[in-house]
């Protein structure tokens, strides 16, 4: 066969093109506990209690679902990327009350999403130059960076490096109540900061950003030029009806500036248990969202107008919503003290998860949330699954994360059977 001969080579999936940079994704904390426990045989004497997924369980209030049937023939239509008016309008009436803004543009400062998981992931695809790292792309210290809390929520990290940028952790601290040291963070990491994610209520910690954290962050942006994510999903997950925590549009606000290079992030998978509907807004910076709408518009992701219909019942209502805190809020305030006597807990500042340390017990985090499965058929999520080794150390390693969302006869029972375990280690 002459040299210049080809052969062909038989397609495959093996030899597929597909895009490297998926290879460095790491598996969902979930599929790492799926791995934990393969070899496990729970107690089968006792029913299974999760407290492992945040999925919320209370019951979808009956004006969502009254929307939903009502509005069906809006499956007739194709939806508009950016949203009917009259669910940006209802978006934005809330974000006004919600945050005592005076004011917010419905048209251009407004976009309804479908859900904020799939948000913050796209967001980093409009937001991260890719360019950055082409002189050397084999380089870290030449791409883009994308700043993350520790730990922290698993979008974040694939949304930096499916985005061609590189993730930097700023580790949590439980001696300043969970909060980040971004004091930390060198001034060269800043310089290559292009995004940067909080999430305030915290998953899995509960913290809520302060004004002065704002202000920090604020400043730190203004001076390096990124932009500003704020994932506000659990922010209507509180236990003081006087105190809603703070969100990144009120700071801003509060602080006397606008929302330049800030956007903020909230859905309605938790405030009015509606995962499914996959329904959600982005708020902020006016410029973001108009490159944000045409990124959109190509990625085809616009919300199906019987969600659009839903949803706005849903944001217009507040009754469900004070119903469903006062759930969670009897939840907490029965289970806290009961773990509080076996493990290192305290009631956060809010959102439905608790984040106990379980040093005390003599076990590391996958080693209870596997003998804790074992013996009393619980599932809780280690905390080292939600972190990552950064500066080192993980700040998830000690921890488990447990997620209060079934209704509270279940939460009871699961939270004495953690008592009655860790008591059987004593």
């Amino acid at each position: 066969m002459p040299r210049s001969a080809s052969v062909a080579v038989p397609f495959s999936p093996s030899n597929a093109q597909v895009n490297p940079l998926l290879d460095t994704l790491q598996s969902y904390p979930f599929e790492k506990l799926r791995a934990l426990f393969k070899d496990v045989a729970p107690n089968a004497a006792l029913r299974h209690i999760s407290f492992g997924i945040g999925e919320p369980k209370h019951p979808t209030p009956a004006l969502v679902r009254d929307a939903v049937v009502a509005s069906l023939d809006g499956l007739s239509v194709y939806p508009a990327t950016a949203g009917s008016p009259a669910l940006r309008e209802a978006i934005a009436a809330w974000v006004k009350q919600r945050y005592g803004l005076p004011q917010i543009d419905a048209n251009t400062e407004v976009l309804p999403v479908s859900g904020s998981r799939e948000a913050l992931f796209a967001l980093a695809q409009t937001v991260l130059d890719p360019t950055a790292g082409w002189k050397n792309p084999a380089d870290p210290a030449q791409r883009a960076i994308v700043l993350c809390p520790n730990p922290f929520y698993q979008i974040y990290e694939g949304a930096a490096l499916l985005g061609g940028g590189e993730p930097y952790f700023v580790n949590s601290d439980a001696a300043r109540n969970f909060a980040c040291d971004y004091s930390s963070v060198p001034d060269a990491v800043w310089a290559r900061t292009q995004l940067l994610y909080v999430c305030s209520p915290g998953n899995p910690t509960g913290a809520v950003l302060t004004l002065d954290d704002w202000r920090e962050l604020f400043a730190l942006s203004d001076r390096y030029g990124f932009v500003i994510a704020s994932d506000e999903c659990y922010s209507e997950i509180y236990f003081d009806e006087t105190k809603p925590p703070l969100g990144g549009l009120e700071a801003a606000h509060r602080l006397g500036r606008g929302f330049e290079r800030l956007v903020m992030l909230s859905s309605l998978s938790k405030r009015s248990n509606a995962p499914g509907m996959r329904s959600g807004f982005v708020a902020g910076d006016a410029a973001i969202l108009k490159k944000f709408t045409l990124y959109r518009t190509y990625h085809g992701s616009a919300m199906s107008p019987v969600w659009q219909a839903a949803s706005i019942a849903a944001w217009g209502d507040e009754t469900h919503v004070r119903e469903n805190r006062a759930k969670y809020a009897q939840k907490f305030s029965t289970v806290t003290p009961m773990l509080a006597d076996v493990l290192d807990v305290k009631l956060p500042d809010a959102a439905f998860y608790l984040w106990a340390n379980v040093a005390r017990t003599g076990l590391t985090d996958t080693a209870f949330a596997q003998r804790l499965y074992a013996d009393y058929n619980v599932t809780v999520l280690p905390g080292s699954y939600l972190a990552r080794e950064a500066h080192g150390a993980n700040p998830g390693r000690d921890f488990v994360r447990m997620a209060l969302v079934a209704d509270v006869g279940e939460c009871i029972e699961g939270a004495q059977r953690i008592v009655d375990f860790c008591r059987s280690l004593a």
